[in-house]
């Protein structure tokens, strides 16, 4: 047995140095400190493919075989975790084998890790946590000695008041409770394990994105097992919501990030004027990944820590916006995505300055540009695996051909009805940009389910055909010797929907990058088992399931559209047909507790009306606190930068300028002055999309004018281009022998 000191001494002399992902980042910060800033920022990329930065995956999460070994040495194993039970039952036997794992992989702190309301765009890593040592003092030796048992795994406390709640805490009424979610498994990184956690008040009100999730899920699962039931499966070990979670960024040099006050403080560009090249020739989209910018080995970095902490990021590639980048992982449950997807997004931002980079996750950083999204790709699937929204798979194990088109039925209602509430879901600051245009689909909430799933359907609930709903393909030939004809799915893809069908999936396109999904996916699941449920209490009473589907189809047949979303007479037409459509997304924050939707989530058991109001206050003081810090950048570009420029210059639209000053700060008063957090969040979209947009275009004739000498911000030319601003490189090898 070694003493607490001798392992501690131990772990000092190994951590961060245990793969070779730590030692190649020792040598680039090597190389970086003995070489002129522009040169180091090249970094070097990893070498040419062999198995070894992949031989670590997962060791830094306590799950399958990981946790089996270290349980087996406690008389258990990884099946306790199968059973949330495990809580009262195995608690300390868990905890004394993740303190084996942590202790053996360098780590002596652990701590509850937990997502508050409203993070994006201000929270780093949108988490909350405080970090505790593993250890307690012997009173009789006076030496410190290990010290982690269940009690301090499955539950922690902390303040509730500082976060955002929306009245739900006060300083008064202060206790936060954490408790840990089994679905999501315990993983390490540095010197400290984090255990994903639920953060609810002392009356168990929901203070975080995770737990309304948890319970739609719930609502999900109960009423999902109800209605396959009827259809002739039964689900016994029940339903799970997968997702998967495709992530755009932009990465942009960091020196020129610290010339632009807006890019560090609020995520975007206040003003700008375009640069002469932006995306008209698409060059920039899924081309090579340079060696000569950093952006590579950035990545690469991003991908080898993920990978021990048992994320599977297997995707990279340049986006359609110049400077911008998208990861993307395989699919999994959805609680596990999310807290996996905070931290590709806090390891996105962390790695990057080591590069001589700034990741921007904001959704709309640059103008005239793509934003970046964060497509949400939701399933529903048994526990084995059957897969719900794949014809094939649901109609062979309910044994019924007509099972797909009864869960589409559920699923097209759901879109309908509670299209209100998806807009709600995706209203972050950062989408007020991005949603109708670049690829990003605009604020109409319909579904696109392809000509030939359509043409099914309709059938099917006009009674017109019968069988099952088999997925077309079609031939594509070439006409040459060297490539041979090949097959496609007969769906195309339809990137203007924000609901598009995938093939046993919906992708959720609208999301915004910077958010944290949790209330997208809660939305999701609680609108589809609304109507699950209803389907299994028709059926309980009598109904016969074809009879539901077909009716159901026929009531809300309008939301199913397969053209394109940007053309405005579409949009007229589908306005017309009554589809759900917000336009600003503080009005579709404030349906949130329309009496609709709180009967809703109180009938689903997914939010009570208490928390409806908090967290619609919430998300309305988040966006206008988005707005507050972006005015307030924009006076001190103004009176810091733009302001002096144009004097030195002595030209450009100067008493334009000052009067801007007082307009903002006039505006900002009037907004500290209203009453309650929606009129605030109403005036600031009005400063934000209307005044502070007049603003733009003088501050960007400003810098049409003024000499480059003078012009002390950074301009969209040396933000955007990473590979037209590389230095002469060092003399080496960037893809060395392994």
């Amino acid at each position: 047995q070694t003493t607490f000191w001798q392992r501690h001494q131990r772990r000092s002399k190994s951590i961060m140095l245990t793969s070779a992902g730590a030692v190649r980042l020792l040598a680039r910060q090597g190389l970086a400190r003995s070489l002129p800033s522009s040169a180091a920022r090249l970094g070097a990329a990893r070498g040419m493919a062999s198995m070894e930065p992949y031989e670590d995956f997962g060791k830094h999460v306590f799950k399958g075989v990981v946790a089996d070994e270290y349980l087996k040495k406690h008389g258990a194993s990884g099946d306790i975790l199968d059973d949330p039970s495990w809580t009262k039952t195995h608690s300390d036997t868990v905890a004394a084998a993740v303190l084996d794992w942590a202790t053996d992989n360098g780590a002596n702190v652990y701590c509850h890790w937990f997502q508050p309301m409203a993070s994006s765009g201000v929270r780093h890593g949108q988490s909350g946590q405080v970090q505790n040592m593993m250890m307690a003092m012997n009173d009789k030796t006076g030496e410190p000695e290990w010290d982690f048992k269940g009690k301090n795994l499955i539950k922690g406390e902390t303040d509730g008041s500082s976060y955002p709640n929306g009245g739900l805490r006060g300083t008064h009424q202060a206790g936060g409770y954490l408790a840990i979610d089994t679905s999501s498994p315990i993983f390490l990184r540095g010197d400290t394990i984090f255990i994903p956690s639920a953060f609810v008040s002392y009356y168990g009100a929901a203070l975080d994105e995770k737990t309304p999730l948890l319970r739609a899920n719930a609502a999900l699962n109960k009423h999902g097992c109800r209605l396959l039931k009827h259809l002739g499966l039964d689900a016994t070990d029940g339903l799970r919501s997968n997702i998967g979670l495709e992530q755009e960024i932009f990465l942009v040099p960091r020196d020129a990030y610290y010339k632009r006050p807006d890019l560090q403080l609020t995520g975007r560009t206040v003003i700008g004027k375009d640069a002469p090249r932006g995306q008209e020739m698409c060059d920039h989209y899924m081309a090579p990944l340079s060696s000569a910018t950093p952006a590579l080995a950035c990545m690469q970095e991003i991908q080898d820590e993920c990978w021990k902490m048992g994320i599977p990021l297997k995707t990279r590639h340049r986006e359609v916006a110049p400077g911008q980048f998208e990861f993307a992982p395989l699919y999994g449950l959805n609680t596990t995505q999310i807290d996996q997807n905070l931290w590709v997004m806090q390891i996105i931002e962390e790695v990057a300055p080591r590069h001589g980079l700034a990741a921007l996750l904001q959704e709309k950083p640059f103008n005239d540009v793509n934003g970046s999204g964060k497509h949400n790709n939701w399933s529903i699937a048994t526990a084995d695996g059957i897969q719900l929204l794949s014809p094939k798979d649901i109609n062979a194990a309910t044994g019924h051909d007509y099972a797909f088109a009864v869960i589409m039925a559920a699923v097209v209602a759901a879109v309908d009805i509670h299209g209100d509430l998806m807009r709600m879901a995706i209203a972050s600051p950062g989408n007020d940009f991005r949603l109708g245009a670049c690829e990003a689909p605009p604020a109409i909430v319909s579904t696109y389910l392809g000509d030939d799933m359509t043409f099914y359907l309709e059938h099917f609930k006009d009674g017109k055909g019968k069988g099952a709903y088999n997925p077309g393909v079609k031939d594509l030939d070439l006409g040459t010797r060297e490539v041979l004809p090949f097959q496609v799915p007969a769906e195309d893809r339809n990137r203007t929907s924000p609901f598009p069908y995938g093939g046993a999936r919906f992708e959720f396109r609208a999301v915004g990058s910077a958010q944290n999904v949790s209330l997208v996916n809660t939305v999701l699941n609680t609108a589809v088992a609304e109507k699950f449920a209803e389907f299994a209490d028709r059926i309980d009473a009598g109904e016969d399931p074809l009879d539901i589907a077909k009716s159901t189809l026929e009531k809300h047949w309008r939301v199913i559209f397969n053209g394109d979303n940007y053309c405005e007479e579409a949009q007229t037409m589908l306005t017309e047909r009554g589809i759900w459509r917000i336009d600003s997304g503080v009005e579709a924050i404030h349906v949130l507790t329309s009496e609709k939707n709180i009967e809703l989530f109180e009938k689903m058991h997914v939010m009570t009306k208490e928390e409806c109001s908090a967290r619609e206050v919430v998300l309305h003081d988040h966006y206008s606190g988005t707005v507050e810090m972006e005015a307030g950048c924009l006076v001190d570009m103004l009176n810091q930068h733009i302001i002096p420029s144009v004097k030195a210059a002595g030209v450009g639209p100067l008493s334009e300028l000052e009067t801007a000053v007082t307009t903002i700060k006039e505006a900002m008063a009037e907004i500290h002055a209203a009453e309650t957090s929606y009129k605030k969040a109403q005036l600031a979209r009005v400063l934000r999309l209307e005044t502070m947009i007049d603003i733009r275009a003088v501050c960007d004739a400003a810098e049409e004018v003024v000499p480059a000498n003078l012009w002390t911000l950074a301009t969209y030319k040396e933000l955007l281009f990473l590979d037209s601003h590389v230095d002469a490189a060092p003399a080496e090898d960037y893809f060395p022998e392994p």
